[in-house]
């Protein structure tokens, strides 16, 4: 940690914080301003360290001026908590400080602040709540201006280092949620020092024997560690002037790495620290982008490069602007990670968009467009906080189109997810990609480098059932509201075919009944909800709206009241005879999937609500019948059985089975283990037996991995 955080972490009166800004900024007399309104207005107020509160708000303002210089960012951050912690108006404010600092200060007071009485435990549904509606809120405010995100970090920032105040469960709480939210955030903006102080300050309290013996490793070996380091440094300055350098010309700067991205290398390789191989990293700096290759071709002549950790991020800038050549050398004082940049991309790579007020621009270089994707406002704030942490806490590829443009995308993500980051009307029309040239699904996992070109067909097409495959945020929102929306269609279409098979009628001829006594806001609910049905049936038949009536005299000539019937896993309301039960070709739903029941023969034909071949009869109006899946109350269970691969084997489980009396509900099978055994996933309920007794009679004759009461893992 350097030494100005660790003096803004130990500020513990008014006039040391007060000496600790005016260290960071020449106090002007608007900044002298906010400072004395906010020593009034806060006078009184303690954190639970005991430490006056003033000094929180002028820690904040300090670091905000280290990262941004600038005089209006300073003022919001001396007032960023006055409107939520005190009566003073913000109109007040708007009076005595204009539009921009005001504009600041109420979207700050709009986010929901850390409070010691208001966090709720780590573990709880609340917790996930009020991070999710304090994240939403949060972003929203900055997409009208990224300063209200940057003063929010700085302040992020100060409470990390004064956590030490707090319990550790609440220590805990806030550690991850700023891992998983606020660090990524400033990785986004480009602010690398804000986001490495994040993380290796999260990382002490979130793993703290971890960071233990990191920390003691990286104590004990500190000076032969810096004198490699220093070593490396001398003989790469003397590589870089005898390639035509001049001394004054570059610079190069080293460091050992964080403890977080140690900690992380550890993960990946499982490894202890004393097989990390590379600790140490420099940093070249020079003047200009062209010699950022002179200066590699330089070192890799000298050095042997590691290829393939080689990535160069001046051609093909990271989304959030960062611009830097990385390469790992081999050398007998170890492997380094060497980055070679411009000072102007150094100072956009350390302070990112902040280096717009500091340096008086680089803005320009820094996309916020990821900034603008993020707000998913018809979703439940749940599912926003599930859907930027899958934009923001990811690595990143990048992968081109044929025409050599570029996409930056989380690792792992599918020719999907590309379809829709070129554009949404792409993905929702995607049939199928072509990645190196090379015919490939739309599920195919990309790799850094890939040229991907995406095949449609003009036709929306429904991948509902790989929301959860996808990475990016828009894929997922995007495949989610297009099923949404298509859910409600076949719903709204369904309910009346429903009803115009009830009276013998055209789904047209009930469509217009409907409309003309209440309009069809409420439709859809009937398709699969009994209740809603026999409403809609009972409000029709109740209208005293003439046309209504006219249509109803017409709809019960011959009508027979509808009843429920129940047969083999379904129940029905209808008013026709049902004969037998098929399942077409076309889907096969397993029990508790969304269905559809269309009517034909007297035979009642089961549908996946999804299936498209079901979406071309429900539109075309052919009967249906209301359908839902039987309650059961009878004990059910997931088996993990493995199998022989042989011819056979499944046939003998199922025998079994059906001499237990055990009814199958759903099975997935070829799940390899070996080439010798698969695994078998069945899912079965009961009458009689029970758990121990099902484990034990199978465990006669069969390898039963697992067995799992489905009420025990789907109920709580």
């Amino acid at each position: 940690m350097t030494d100005f955080l660790e003096q803004a972490g130990q500020l513990s009166t008014i006039a040391s914080a007060k000496d600790f800004l005016r260290e960071q900024m020449e106090i002007t007399e608007p900044i002298a301003r906010a400072l004395d309104l906010a020593d009034t207005l806060h006078s009184g107020q303690f954190r639970k360290s005991g430490n006056p509160y003033i000094v929180h708000p002028i820690a904040v303002a300090a670091i905000t001026a280290s990262f941004s210089a600038d005089e209006t960012m300073v003022i919001a951050a001396l007032l960023h908590d006055v409107v939520e912690d005190t009566d003073y108006p913000i109109e007040d404010i708007y009076k005595q400080f204009g539009k921009d600092v005001t504009h600041i200060v109420e979207g700050l007071t709009k986010i929901v602040t850390i409070r010691d009485e208001n966090l709720a435990a780590s573990d709880t549904e609340e917790r996930l709540n009020s991070s999710a509606l304090s994240f939403r809120k949060m972003l929203i405010a900055s997409i009208e201006d990224v300063r209200v995100l940057i003063i929010k970090l700085c302040d992020r920032l100060h409470n990390m280092l004064t956590l030490d105040a707090l319990p550790p469960s609440k220590q805990q709480r806030i550690s991850e949620e700023t891992l998983v939210v606020y660090a990524p955030i400033a990785h986004r903006l480009g602010i690398s020092r804000i986001k490495n102080d994040l993380e290796d300050l999260s990382f002490k309290y979130i793993y703290p024997n971890e960071y233990r013996k990191i920390d003691a490793y990286i104590s004990a070996n500190d000076q032969s560690l810096h004198i490699s380091l220093n070593v490396f440094i001398a003989k790469v300055k003397k590589i870089l002037h005898k390639a035509g350098y001049h001394w004054e010309d570059f610079e190069v700067i080293g460091r050992v790495k964080h403890y977080y991205s140690i900690y992380l290398k550890m993960q990946r390789k499982g490894v202890g620290i004393d097989e990390v191989l590379d600790l140490l990293a420099i940093r070249i700096i020079v003047k200009a982008p062209l010699e950022c290759y002179e200066a590699l071709g330089a070192i890799h002549l000298e050095f042997t490069p590691l290829i393939s950790r080689f990535k160069d991020y001046i051609a093909l800038p990271k989304e959030n602007g960062y611009q830097t050549i990385h390469t790992t050398l081999f050398d007998e004082e170890g492997i380094v990670e060497a980055q070679i940049r411009t000072r102007e991309m150094h100072q956009l790579a350390e302070y990112g968009v902040a280096a717009h007020w500091k340096y008086k621009g680089g803005l320009e270089h820094v996309n916020l467009e990821w900034l603008k994707g993020l707000n998913y406002q018809n979703e439940s704030v749940e599912e926003f906080y599930e859907l930027a942490k899958s934009d923001l806490f990811s690595e990143e590829i990048s992968v081109f189109t044929p025409e050599g443009d570029y996409f930056t995308l989380p690792k792992d993500s599918v020719a999907l997810d590309f379809a829709y980051a070129v554009h949404s009307e792409i993905g929702e029309t995607a049939t199928g990609a072509l990645v190196n040239k090379e015919k490939a699904s739309l599920l195919t996992i990309l790799n850094n480098g890939d040229i991907v070109k995406v095949i449609t067909d003009g036709r929306p097409r429904m991948h509902c059932s790989w929301e959860n495959t996808v990475k990016t945020s828009k894929a997922k929102s995007g495949i989610r509201a297009q099923c949404r929306k298509r859910l409600r269609e076949v719903d709204e279409t369904t309910s009346y075919n429903i009803l115009a098979t009830l009276f013998g009628k055209s789904s047209l001829f009930v469509r217009e009944a409907v409309e003309a006594y209440q309009g069809d806001a409420t439709i859809a609910k009937a398709a699969g909800h009994l209740d809603a049905l026999k409403e809609k049936i009972h409000k029709i038949s109740r209208s005293e709206n003439i046309k209504v009536v006219r249509f109803w005299e017409l709809l019960k000539r011959g009508y027979k009241k509808p009843q429920i019937k129940e047969k083999e896993h379904f129940s029905f309301f209808t008013n026709k005879q049902i004969e037998g039960i098929e399942f077409d070709h076309c889907c096969h739903p397993k029990v508790g999937d969304d269905i559809v029941a269309f009517y034909k023969h007297n035979k009642a034909i089961i549908h996946h609500k999804l299936c498209m071949n079901a979406y071309g009869k429900i539109m075309a109006g052919e009967p249906m019948l209301f359908v839902q899946w039987r309650s059961s109350n009878m004990p059910q269970y997931r088996l993990i059985v493995s199998l022989p691969n042989r011819k056979g084997e499944l046939a003998k489980l199922l025998m079994k089975l059906s001499a237990m009396k055990l009814n199958v509900i759903g099975i997935e099978f070829g799940i390899s283990s070996s080439e010798s055994a698969e695994y078998c996933h069945i899912e079965v309920e009961s009458e009689a037996e029970g758990k121990r007794d099902i484990e034990n009679e199978i465990g006669k004759k069969f390898k039963l991995i697992d067995i799992v009461a489905l009420d025990d893992a789907y109920n709580h």
